[in-house]
């Protein structure tokens, strides 16, 4: 039984009040369900929210417990390569990570980029669960990819299926792969490009509703296949959802 939570960008407020919506106990400092449910995440955990070392911190605390499964997204992956020391922009909201860091105590901040870096270094690609009935990945993943792990699937599952091409305001367009899924015994749970509601097609849910963006924040139940969204607590840029044609 799991509770997949969509992309937190850094809302670590929205994240306490979902999860305990969905019936989290957090007397100990953490959540842990009574009936023994899991959390899952889409990936990125940080980035332009104003809380993301808070969100660090405790996803790293329930996956190291066993209570929870992570898989990292496109900014997940710009933040490690960050602490490797690689060069790379400090734009589209990495920017808010790093300065949370730079007002770090030396000690605080080696403790946070090794917490992240085990995280992130122990994490699939994807998560295949319940015998691959379900898959979860970031941008998604076709059907044909599920098992492989190279760089062509990578770049799929952090970025989804994008054709090199720009929008206007520099971000990548992506095609609408979800529409042409037909696998019937893999269900994709998936986030990256924020949604106003959860879209569940052809065996799909994007779970993504752009709760850094003023929308909500949404876990998918599984088995049960229910969605649970509380609002955001973020100002709402309307600019930033895509809207589908299903």
């Amino acid at each position: 039984m799991y509770d997949v939570i969509g992309d937190i960008h850094g809302c670590y407020d929205e994240f306490v009040e979902l999860t305990k919506t969905l019936g989290y106990d957090w007397s100990n400092g953490f959540p842990v369900h009574p009936n023994g449910r899991k959390l899952a995440f889409v990936g990125d955990l940080t980035d332009r929210g104003p809380s993301s070392i808070k969100v660090i911190e405790i996803i790293s605390t329930i996956v190291k417990k066993d209570l929870a499964l992570y898989t990292p997204g496109n900014h997940c992956d710009k933040l490690y390569r960050y602490f490797l020391g690689r060069k790379v922009q400090e734009t589209h909201g990495l920017e808010t990570t790093v300065a949370e860091l730079k007002a770090l105590s030396k000690e605080k901040y080696g403790k946070i980029r090794s917490m992240y870096m085990e995280l992130y270094e122990n994490a699939p690609l994807y998560l295949t669960l319940d015998e691959k009935k379900l898959v979860i990945a970031h941008a998604g993943i076709r059907s044909d990819y599920i098992g492989r792990t190279d760089n062509k699937v990578k770049t799929f599952v952090l970025y989804g299926d994008i054709t090199g091409e720009k929008h206007p305001d520099g971000s990548p367009i992506r095609r609408d792969w979800a529409k042409k899924y037909t696998e019937k015994n893999s269900f994709i749970v998936y986030g990256h490009t924020p949604v106003k509601e959860p879209r569940m097609i052809n065996h799909t849910i994007n779970i993504d509703t752009g709760c850094v963006f003023g929308g909500k924040l949404t876990a998918f139940r599984y088995p049960e296949k229910e969605t649970v969204s509380i609002d955001s607590r973020q100002p709402y840029v309307q600019e930033k959802f895509r809207d589908f044609e299903d």
